[in-house]
């Protein structure tokens, strides 16, 4: 009974706490936790211990704060100013506080996001970028820890400003696209894959597309669409039939639906003209000239875009995977 008692406290202090920080009562905020963080009652069990650190680690996040506060003040002054050195060792004296107490925190496997950016943003800051490095590999590849589509970003954004090799940019982004693979850096890891050397990863470079546009909010996004429109193309161009038909045959029954109606070419070429001949070629290089979406294109009569049909109609001619010549 006693132990339900310690944790009721531990609990709603730190309700208490968080509700503070809401209302920007950060010194009241910081009492709080400081009381909750020292108060003990009995032996520790392990629910505990982790109410505590999770107390400690916000009491760190305010920490963070103020650091973060301190950052931008020191930022406005000049170097050789007395006032420069005292605003650092302030900052730096919050630095080291925060770090014991998210450190401990990130340790515990969970989901930690904002304690982990915060973490990371000040090794940074400090040019630790080795220990920036570890903490966010641990957190992406530490099986202990629950699949988190963010780990996975937040070590991309790392190596990305690190300047790190393509090929290790595109094993971080692999894993991302097996947990969420409709999200907006697909394009990007769409990008790394199309300019590697190794053909696996061109072939996953189609793949990853035709992933993205399998989600019903990707649909009209005109950047996926016209790197599907290009790269269909040039696959089909460099002969590699098999790829494409490997990704259709899994689709051809329901794509053509999807995105392809009749209702869909006319929706689309009155909102978004450039998005429905993008369209128009993946449906008459996927489904051939008798597709109604690209016949629908086709036959617009538009001065602008006059020769950019044109184009689309003489590549379905010739590329098109329904057709017998090809």
């Amino acid at each position: 009974m006693k132990n339900i008692g310690v944790m009721n406290y531990l609990k709603i202090s730190l309700q208490h706490a968080l509700y503070l920080l809401h209302h920007g009562m950060l010194e009241d905020a910081n009492r709080n936790l400081s009381q909750a963080e020292t108060w003990r009652y009995g032996e520790k069990s392990s629910s505990q211990e982790v109410l505590i650190n999770l107390i400690q680690a916000y009491k760190g996040l305010l920490q963070y704060y103020i650091w973060s506060k301190k950052k931008m003040e020191l930022s406005q002054l000049d170097e050789d100013d007395y006032a420069y050195n005292t605003a650092s060792q302030n900052m730096l004296n919050h630095s080291w506080k925060t770090s014991i107490n998210l450190c401990a925190l990130i340790q515990i496997p969970g989901v930690w996001d904002p304690f982990v950016k915060s973490y990371v943003e000040m090794l940074e800051f400090y040019g630790d970028q080795d220990g920036a490095r570890e903490v966010l590999t641990n957190y992406a590849y530490d099986e202990k820890f629950p699949s988190n589509p963010n780990a996975h970003i937040y070590l991309y954004n790392f190596l990305k400003r690190e300047k790190a090799p393509r090929e290790k940019l595109i094993s971080v982004l692999k894993i991302l696209y097996q947990i969420v693979p409709s999200h907006k850096l697909m394009l990007e890891f769409h990008r790394l894959l199309r300019k590697s050397e190794n053909e696996e990863h061109h072939k996953l470079g189609l793949e990853v597309l035709f992933g993205v546009l399998d989600f019903a909010g990707c649909t009209k996004n005109i950047t996926a669409w016209k790197y599907l429109a290009k790269y269909l193309r040039q696959t089909l161009m460099g002969r590699h039939l098999a790829w494409v038909q490997e990704e259709w045959n899994s689709r051809k029954n329901w794509w053509p639906s999807f995105h392809f109606s009749y209702f869909r070419a006319k929706s689309d070429w009155k909102e978004d003209k450039a998005l429905a001949c993008e369209k128009a070629l993946v449906a008459g290089l996927l489904l051939g000239k008798g597709c109604r979406y690209f016949r629908n294109i086709s036959k617009q009569d538009h001065q602008v875009l006059k020769k950019k049909i044109k184009q689309i109609k003489k590549s379905v001619k010739k590329y098109s995977i329904v057709n017998p010549g090809l």
